[in-house]
């Protein structure tokens, strides 16, 4: 134990072994739908959801052992839920695509993100963002996060004509055991009792299944699904077709702007920024993303990258690549007690997501809200992350805006080089992806 604590560096990051197991565990179950969800979204390219099922587990697995034990770091790491759906309906039901050729793309992306991971240009891209916008993501995350809990619980609501959103049915048992969750953990969060967010989520799931709610799965131990009809089945020779370059393109942006959000993000609220705002050897985390990447389309599933849900971990105390290994370790008994792990329904993992955002939006007071030409685009990112319910698409709005507002100010100077190449970046995906 001695050995794993000196490797994992506790003493540096003033962590326990309790501390990172519980962590792990919250990161776990706020994500564990995605063994669920994943694989029913690319049921619709026509990639069959028993194998699919088995492959998210072990793109998951595999990407988040690479975190944990190469860059010591309490990100989980599993298949992208926009991107998936990119894939599923975008690519494959609109442009008529097959579900090979589009995880050839996922493929040709991660092979482009290993690449320049490893000659350090994404982390001198991220390292050129402004701490306005840095301090944006995060907030936006923590809000993006609350928004999807509040969803999920079913506090809020689809509304109908002239109201986008509205108040749930709040008399409904699911909407009532969300409050009860919701208060208790906030509750343990007061009274200083450790393990608030996992002990919110068990308890709200255990109520739910005692007042019927949730039904008991029929079994809780199964062999996974044999993979073998997905694996190796990318078809990488159509992806590199000239035609095909506007959805590699695409593929390739998204992720990488969603990656570098969430890792800033993420490291913003686990305190990990050093005094220039940026994130220590982020080059390694970024790897562990890349290669997970370039993984999971030989193993038949969509683009993997950090999970924003890791922030449950780290308002747990999660510190260190142990979290990411205790994930990785639930996930890999979820192969075989996929039903367990999935009992957990969303009104109980949502709660989480909602005490998620109360933690997050603190960055927001860093902004200089004195200067337009960094609240607007701070601002931009936050609302167009939240109100079009994709990360992407308000990051882009911000590293367009910001060179753009700077440089009308007549102070471009202050907009450093690799700015710019994301501001192009962020352009480009606009220009070959205007609806997404």
């Amino acid at each position: 134990m001695n050995a794993l604590a000196a490797f994992f560096r506790f003493d540096r990051y003033e962590t326990t072994f309790r501390r990172e197991t519980v962590a792990g565990i919250t990161t776990f179950l706020t994500m564990a739908y995605i063994i669920i969800v994943n694989p029913a979204i690319l049921e619709a390219a026509g990639i069959p959801r028993g194998p699919s099922t088995t492959s998210t587990i072990i793109a998951a697995v595999f990407g988040t052992v690479v975190m944990a034990f190469y860059a010591n770091r309490p990100f989980a790491i599993a298949p992208y839920m926009s991107e998936n759906a990119f894939i599923a309906f975008t690519v494959v039901k609109v442009l008529g695509y097959s579900w090979q050729t589009a995880l050839g793309a996922v493929f040709v992306a991660g092979v482009l993100f290993t690449v320049l991971t490893v000659f350090k240009v994404r982390s001198w891209l991220a390292d050129s963002i402004p701490m306005s916008l840095k301090c944006a993501f995060a907030v936006g995350i923590g809000l993006f996060l609350t928004f999807i809990g509040l969803n999920e619980t079913g506090i809020v609501t689809l509304g109908v004509a002239g109201a986008p959103v509205k108040m749930g049915n709040i008399t409904q048992p699911s909407v009532l055991l969300a409050f009860f969750g919701y208060l208790l953990t906030v509750v343990l969060m007061i009274r200083k009792v450790p393990g608030p967010i996992v002990i919110g989520i068990i308890a709200t799931t255990v109520l739910s299944i005692a007042c019927g709610v949730t039904p008991m799965p029929h079994s809780f131990v199964s062999m996974p699904p044999d993979p073998t009809p997905i694996v190796g089945q990318l078809a990488i020779g159509n992806a590199l077709d000239i035609r095909f370059f506007p959805v590699v393109l695409t593929i390739f942006i998204m992720a990488f702007l969603d990656t570098v959000g969430t890792l800033i993000g993420l490291s913003m609220r686990a305190d990990l920024l050093n005094d220039e705002g940026n994130l220590p050897e982020i080059e390694k985390p970024m790897l562990a993303d890349a290669l997970a990447t370039t993984v999971a389309p030989l193993i038949g599933t969509t683009t993997t990258g950090a999970y924003i849900e890791s922030a449950a971990g780290i308002e747990e105390g999660g510190r260190t690549g142990f979290t990411a290994l205790v994930v990785a370790l639930l996930f890999l008994l979820a192969l075989f007690f996929a039903p367990l792990f999935t009992i957990v329904p969303p009104h109980a993992y949502g709660i989480a997501l909602i005490v998620i955002g109360s933690f997050m939006i603190e960055p927001i007071k860093r902004i200089d809200f004195e200067d337009f030409t960094e609240v607007v685009p701070a601002f931009l990112t936050i609302v167009l992350m939240i109100f079009t319910y994709n990360i992407g698409v308000g990051m882009s709005t911000g590293l367009l805006t910001y060179p753009l507002l700077k440089t009308i100010a007549g102070r471009g100077r202050q907009v450093l080089p690799g700015m710019w190449v994301l501001a192009l970046l962020a352009l480009s995906l606009f220009i070959f992806f205007p609806k997404m």
